[in-house]
C-alpha cells in the first residue's frame, strides 16, 4: 500500500537546510488530514519510523515531529530515536504540572524539545528550562509584536529561535536582524509530499493482539503467536527494535524474544500505537470502543451462564462489529481469522450459544424491552443483572484503554 508524509525544510541564517519538519498526510494532496494530533503522530511513526526510518526521509538531518497532548500522555515519543528527532510540543499542550513531568522525562531521556506556535505566559517558565528551540508563528504574531520577547529569549542559555510561516524576503531579513536562528515557510519551500510503499496491517489480527494485552496477565507467547500471523505487524515489531530507539546487545532470533525485550508495559504502548495509527486511516474509534465494551459484556454473561465459553464469548463481542469497521461482509472477514467454528458461526449469524449471548447484548444496546425479553428467554436468563454487567463493561473498557493508551 502507499503511505504519505509531507516534508518541509528548515533553514539557518545562511539559507542552508539544517532539518525537516515531517507531517502526516493521507494522500498526495498537500493538506491537513482530518484526524486528531495523536492519530497523525502515531501514523507518522508507523508509516515512516517503522518503515524506512526518519533518517531516510531527512537525508540524515534532524526531523521535527509534532507531539500533541494525547501523544505526550501516551508516550508515543518513546518509539522515536532521540538522536534523530526534535519533539515539537504543540500549542494545544497546557503548561500543567502533569504535562511538565512528561516533558521532564523526555528531557532526561535525551530528547531535544521545541515549543510550537509559542505564546508566552509565566506558567511556561519551568518548561523553558527544558526546551532548546522555540517556534514563533509570525503570521499569527507579527515580528514587531514579539520584539521584546525575542530580546528576552536571546539572553537565555542554549535557547534557539525559529521564525515560522516566513513568506517574503522582507520577513526573512527582519527576523534575521532580530536574532532568529532558524526559518521555515513558503518563502523558502512549500511542504513536499513523499510517497512510499508499506505493508498493510491486518486490522483483525491487530484487534486480537489488543484483546490479549487488555488482560491483567498478558500471555507473551500468545501475543508472539498473533504477531506471527501478520507479516506487517511482525515487520513493524522487528523494525522497532532495529530502529535505534532501544540499545540492542544481542541479535533478536524470534518474535517472542523481541516482545520479552520490550517488556509488558512497552508492548502495551506499542499495541496502543498500532491501534491509534488505525484511527488515522479512518477506522471509527467509537465502533472500536463499542467492540471492547461488547467483549466484556458478553464475557460477563457467559461467566454467569456457561463459564467454559467465557473466552470465546469475549472474542465474539470483540469482533462483532468487524464487518462495519472494515467495510467488508462478515463471512469474508472471518475466513482470514484463526477462530474455532462455533465462534465463526456466531459472527456470521448462525444460532448457537455464543450467538444468543451476543444477541442479548445487542438487544440491551438497542433499548428495546421486547427484544431483550425475547433474547433473554432464549438463553434462560433473567435481565436484572444486565445493567450491572453493562456498567462494569464500560468501566473495564475505559480502564484498560488508559492502561494501553
Amino acid at each position: 500500500m502507499k503511505v504519505f508524509v509531507a516534508r518541509q525544510a528548515i533553514f539557518n541564517r545562511k539559507k542552508q537546510v539544517v532539518a525537516y519538519e515531517l507531517l502526516f498526510r493521507d494522500g498526495t494532496s498537500n493538506s491537513f488530514p482530518n484526524v486528531s494530533d495523536d492519530a497523525a503522530t502515531a501514523k507518522l511513526i508507523m508509516d515512516n519510523q517503522l518503515n524506512l526510518g526518519t533518517r531516510y526521509l531527512t537525508s540524515g538531518k534532524k526531523a521535527l515531529i509534532n507531539i500533541g497532548p494525547d501523544s505526550l500522555t501516551k508516550e508515543l515519543a518513546q518509539f522515536l530515536p532521540a538522536h534523530d528527532v526534535i519533539l515539537e510540543l504543540l500549542e494545544t499542550i497546557e503548561p500543567t504540572i502533569e504535562n511538565y513531568e512528561y516533558v521532564r522525562e523526555l528531557f532526561h531521556n535525551n530528547y531535544r524539545l521545541a515549543l510550537d506556535d509559542f505564546e508566552y505566559t509565566k506558567e511556561w517558565e519551568p518548561f523553558l528550562k527544558l526546551v532548546r528551540l522555540v517556534k514563533f508563528d509570525i503570521m499569527q504574531n507579527p515580528l514587531a509584536s514579539i520584539e521584546d520577547l525575542v530580546d528576552n529569549f536571546k539572553q537565555r542559555k542554549n535557547m534557539k529561535l525559529l521564525a515560522e510561516k516566513v513568506e517574503t524576503e522582507e520577513e526573512f531579513l527582519q527576523a534575521k536582524s532580530m536574532g532568529f536562528h532558524f526559518f521555515q515557510g513558503y518563502f523558502f519551500a512549500k511542504p513536499r509530499v513523499i510517497e512510499q510503499n508499506d505493508i498493510e496491517i491486518n486490522y483483525a489480527v491487530a484487534m486480537l493482539i489488543y484483546a490479549e494485552v487488555l488482560k491483567p496477565h498478558m500471555n507473551m507467547s500468545r501475543v508472539a503467536e498473533l504477531f506471527a500471523q501478520d507479516t506487517a505487524l511482525a515487520y513493524k515489531l522487528l523494525r522497532l527494535l532495529n530502529s535505534g530507539v532501544f540499545p540492542i546487545k544481542n541479535k533478536i532470533e524470534s518474535l517472542k524474544q523481541a516482545l520479552v525485550y520490550l517488556g509488558n508495559e512497552r508492548t502495551k504502548k506499542f499495541v496502543g500505537l498500532i491501534m491509534t495509527a488505525h484511527i488515522a486511516e479512518g477506522k471509527p474509534t467509537e465502533l472500536t470502543r463499542l467492540s471492547i465494551v461488547r467483549s466484556r459484556f458478553c464475557e460477563l454473561i457467559a461467566k454467569k451462564l456457561s463459564p467454559n465459553i467465557a473466552g470465546m464469548s469475549f472474542l465474539t463481542g470483540l469482533f462483532s462489529l468487524l464487518d462495519a469497521i472494515l467495510d467488508k461482509p462478515m463471512n469474508q472477514v472471518v475466513t482470514r481469522l484463526p477462530f474455532p467454528e462455533p465462534l465463526k458461526e456466531a459472527l456470521i449469524g448462525e444460532p448457537n450459544s455464543l450467538y444468543y449471548i451476543l444477541n442479548v447484548v445487542r438487544a440491551y444496546e438497542s433499548g428495546s424491552w421486547w427484544q431483550l425479553q425475547e433474547a433473554c428467554t432464549l438463553i434462560n436468563m433473567e435481565d436484572d443483572c444486565l445493567p450491572e454487567f453493562h456498567a462494569s463493561a464500560i468501566s473495564w473498557a475505559d480502564m484498560y484503554k488508559d492502561r494501553v493508551g
